[in-house]
């Protein structure tokens, strides 16, 4: 498997595979994004979000098993994503914030999302970061064990709390 850094390049590929989460959590109306948004947020001028995909060079890929759609240029299809951007903690600084890790469902269990949470775990370190903070919805049972693989930990004080515009 092959982690890079995302390009503009990938950005359809990442939305399908946004919309694909989106199913999974039984809330594919919510994904609204404008695609020519999504890119200039994360490749314009001043972006305000990172990823890294997840490809596999050199390997026959089963495209069966891969979204048609998420084949972003002349890049292999994507199996696999991370989102991050910057938040600001007063209490410690700079903290990257996961928005989304997601693995195309066919590829489960192969050890991609350790790999994955391994490389943002090294960019974390790399810029200096205190924490690394995320969501996980209370009924994802498997991300949830996925997640406790990991030194992490939980904390049922802090309500989630947004404000559509």
């Amino acid at each position: 498997m092959n982690i890079r850094k995302a390009t503009k390049a990938d950005c359809p590929a990442m939305l399908q595979l946004i919309r694909e989460l989106a199913e999974y959590e039984k809330a594919p109306q919510e994904v609204t994004v404008d695609p020519k948004h999504f890119e200039e947020s994360g490749f314009g001028s001043n972006p305000v979000w990172w990823a890294f995909v997840v490809e596999n060079p050199g390997t026959p890929v089963d495209l069966d098993q891969v979204p048609q759609s998420s084949t972003g240029g002349n890049h292999q299809p994507l199996l696999a994503f991370a989102l991050y951007f910057i938040r600001y903690s007063t209490w410690k600084g700079q903290v990257m914030y996961l928005e989304d890790i997601l693995v195309t469902e066919s590829m489960r269990g192969k050890g991609i999302g350790k790999m994955l949470m391994e490389r943002l775990v090294g960019e974390a370190k790399e810029k200096g970061f205190k924490r690394i903070t995320w969501q996980v919805l209370d009924w994802n049972a498997p991300a949830i064990a996925f997640y406790k693989k990991f030194k992490t930990g939980f904390d049922p004080e802090w309500i989630n709390v947004s404000m559509d515009l």
